[in-house]
Order: C-alpha cells, then sequence, then structure tokens
C-alpha cells in the first residue's frame, strides 16, 4: 500500500509538473503580487510630483483590492463553469494591459489627476482578479491530491518570486525612467512572460488524468455547493481568520518601505528587505505545503501564524537595524506564506472540488478586502499620529487571534457528497495544441 502511495504521489508530479509551472508564473505576473510589491515605491515619487498625501497615495491599492475581491466569487464561478484556462488567460492579458494604462495618469496636479489614478486602479481590479490563485490553485487542486499541500505550496511561490524581483525592478524603473514608465515595465511581466507560457502549458486534468481521491465512485467532483458552505461553521472561522490576518499583514507587507524609512533605513536597502520578505513567503510556502500534507492543520497553521507577532515586536524597538528588519520581513512573509497556502488548501479539504470556484472565490474575498483596507489603515495611523507604532501593537495580538481561530475546525471530512453535473472537464479546444 505505501508502495503504491508513493507511486501515485510521483505520478501526480509527473503529469502534472508542467501546469505547476505555469501556474507558479502566472501566480507571479498575475494581480495578486504585482500591485502589492509596487505601490509603496510610489509614495515618494507622487509627494514630490503632485503633494498628495500617504493616504491619498496607498488609497489606490484599496481601490484595487476591494474591486478584485467582490469580483472573486465571480471569477471563480467562472473558473467552475468554463474552465479555469480560458479565465487566466484572458485575465492575464485584460491585467497587463490595464496596469500598463496606469502610466497615462495626467501630468497635471489638480483633482482631477488624483480621481482618473484613482479610475485606473479600479479597472485594474474589475479586470485582474482572473490572473490570481483563484483560478490557478482550481487547476492544481484537481490535478494534485496526496501532495496537494505541496503543490499549491509551489504554486503560490509566484508571490515569492514577485516579491524577490518586482520591488528590485520598480525601484530601478523609478530611478532611472520615472514612476509612469515603472507600470509600463513591470506590465510585461503578464504579457510577455506569463502569457505565452501558459498558453502552451496550462490546463486543467480530463476526467480520467484526475485523482481518485478528488471523485465520487461514478466519476464524479465531489464536493459541496456554495449555499450549503454558508450554512457551515467552519466555513465563517476560515474567513474571520483570514480577515483578521489580512488586516493584520496586508498594512505592514505595503507600509514597509516607509516604516523602514521611518528607521533610517534606505529605500534600497528596504527594497532588500522586501526581497527578504519574499524569500520568507518562499520558504513559508514550501515547509506549510509540505507539513499539510503530513499533518492537521491546525498543528501547522497557528504557530505558523503566530510569527509576524514578533516582527511587530522587531519593529517596535526604537532602532532597528538592517538585519534586524530583514528579520522582521523574513518572518512576516514566512507566515504570509503559509496563509495563502491555507486558503487554498481548506477549501479543497473542508468542501471539495465540486464548486471550488465559488467557495474559494468567498474566501479570497476576506483575504483581499482586508489586505486593501489594511494600508489605509497603517497610512492613517501614520498620518495622524506621526509613527505606525500604535497599529503594529494591535497587529501583534491580531495574529495570534486570527491564527488561533483555526485550532475549532475539526477533522477533514471523511466523505463529500457528488456534483450533480461535473462541468470542471475542458472542451478540447480550449485545450493547448
Amino acid at each position: 500500500m505505501q508502495a503504491n502511495d508513493q507511486s501515485a504521489e510521483r505520478g501526480e508530479f509527473s503529469k502534472g509538473w508542467t501546469i505547476l509551472l505555469a501556474g507558479v508564473l502566472g501566480v507571479a505576473c498575475g494581480a495578486s503580487p504585482i500591485p502589492f510589491n509596487v505601490i509603496g515605491f510610489t509614495v515618494d515619487p507622487l509627494i514630490a510630483e503632485f503633494g498628495w498625501t500617504r493616504t491619498e497615495i496607498l488609497f489606490p491599492i484599496t481601490i484595487f483590492g476591494v474591486t478584485a475581491s467582490l469580483l472573486a466569487p465571480l471569477f471563480g464561478s467562472l473558473a467552475d463553469t468554463h474552465g479555469v484556462r480560458k479565465v487566466a488567460l484572458w485575465s492575464l492579458i485584460a491585467f497587463g494591459l490595464s496596469f500598463a494604462a496606469i502610466s497615462f495618469t495626467p501630468t497635471a496636479a489638480a483633482t482631477s489627476t488624483l480621481y482618473t489614478y484613482y479610475a485606473l486602479w479600479m479597472l485594474v481590479g474589475l479586470v485582474g482578479i482572473g490572473s490570481t490563485p483563484v483560478t490557478w490553485s482550481r487547476a492544481i487542486n484537481l490535478w494534485f491530491f496526496k501532495h496537494r499541500g505541496l503543490a499549491l505550496g509551489i504554486l503560490l511561490l509566484g508571490t515569492s518570486l514577485a516579491a524577490i524581483v518586482v520591488p528590485k525592478l520598480a525601484v530601478w524603473a523609478i530611478e532611472t525612467q520615472g514612476w509612469r514608465a515603472m507600470f509600463a515595465m513591470v506590465a510585461m511581466l503578464p504579457l510577455f512572460v506569463a502569457l505565452p507560457i501558459a498558453f502552451f502549458l496550462f490546463r486543467e486534468p480530463r476526467p480520467e488524468e484526475r485523482p481518485k481521491a478528488i471523485e465520487s465512485a461514478s466519476g464524479k467532483l465531489t464536493g459541496v455547493e456554495l449555499k450549503a458552505a454558508l450554512k457551515d461553521y467552519r466555513f465563517w472561522l476560515i474567513w474571520l481568520s483570514i480577515a483578521i490576518i489580512a488586516t493584520a499583514f496586508g498594512g505592514a507587507f505595503i507600509n514597509m518601505p516607509t516604516m523602514l524609512g521611518d528607521r533610517g533605513i534606505s529605500q534600497q536597502d528596504a527594497a532588500s528587505v522586501m526581497g527578504i520578505l519574499g524569500i520568507g513567503i518562499l520558504t513559508g510556502r514550501v515547509a506549510t505545503g509540505a507539513l499539510l500534507d503530513r499533518f492537521w492543520q491546525g498543528f501547522v497553521a497557528f504557530p505558523l501564524l503566530c510569527l509576524p507577532a514578533f516582527s511587530c515586536f522587531i519593529l517596535l524597538s526604537g532602532d532597528v537595524t538592517f538585519v534586524m528588519a530583514g528579520m522582521a520581513g523574513f518572518l512576516l512573509g514566512f507566515a504570509a506564506g503559509a496563509e495563502s497556502d491555507l486558503i487554498a488548501y481548506l477549501t479543497g479539504r473542508y468542501f471539495g472540488m465540486a464548486h471550488y470556484g465559488k467557495i474559494y472565490g468567498m474566501l479570497y474575498m476576506p483575504f483581499g478586502l482586508f489586505s486593501a483596507l489594511s494600508p489605509i489603515i497603517y497610512a492613517y495611523v501614520r498620518d495622524t499620529t506621526g509613527s505606525y507604532d500604535p497599529i503594529l501593537q494591535v497587529a501583534m495580538f491580531a495574529f495570534v487571534i486570527g491564527g488561533g481561530l483555526l485550532l475549532f475546525l475539526g477533522k477533514y471530512p471523511a466523505e463529500l457528497p457528488e456534483a450533480e453535473d461535473d462541468t470542471s472537464a475542458p472542451s478540447p479546444e480550449l485545450e493547448p495544441a
């Protein structure tokens, strides 16, 4: 039996590695990590050009995040119905073009310029959510079961790659070409890196290629409907945990360059810290995924999600060195990697795959919403008190509470109901040639 299990695990990766590779690049170049990795570096140039406040400059990430999050269930439903390949490819195109369009923000320092800037960010949110893990993770969940945690961890390494590469690219582009050109240059990543590879490699499995564990005896996918999930206390425990952690994390992540600047750390060193944060996310993804394949999620999630509390403690110190900042960034990133893994993993394990996109979209909503609201909360505290310390003190406790909620989810369901209509298999014309 053990030999058969090991063979099945190797089989999952041998069949699905090209899809996983395309998914990693899709996540890295999609609308989930890129906006969050660049907007923090626009603060100084936009203040210099327009005189806007930090809150005004970071408000677009809230507009983007709220817009995208509210649309996540819709895009998840489209992925359930029409297959993730079609949704992901068109969303990559739309995200790249809309993100590049921000470079056309008017030069006049007028109120209308600020509103135009906001409108362009809203457009990114309207069209970009299909290029996030809402779509990519559905396909990975359909290809993998025995090593699902590890596969999802590898998939979400895309955000780590973005955190390592994009801040450096953004800083270089702003310093050499200006902040407008930076948006156009970063937009090349989804259009000329992720899109071609996903076009040739990314698809859902055919019914005969799927792991048997996600199917009923008749070969149909299993899983609860959205209305049943909404009546399940476990759904709301996960939802609340995600909301609390995202509120504590999002603002710390976006405001990190400014936060470190307040401690006397240069922009280049701050970009390096963001790179270290990306390494933390990368490590957290793989470690969390591997642990989830072996242990119940509560034993994995709670200790890992408490790590950012130590980051807050470090950042509250009066004299933060580069080494201390790097440590804070790493721990913050490690926990962020764990949380993103958990959203996709818990959705599949507790609610099944038959209606995964809709349910994942609903659980992605608090992640997107509160990650988007959090930077404004942090920026507002900084603008009104002159320090990030008050919000960091609150965040310390939020990380512990958010992680603790997952301890009450209980065991994974032994059985899940069969889907009435299995529409997950893509039409042949939608598959790569």
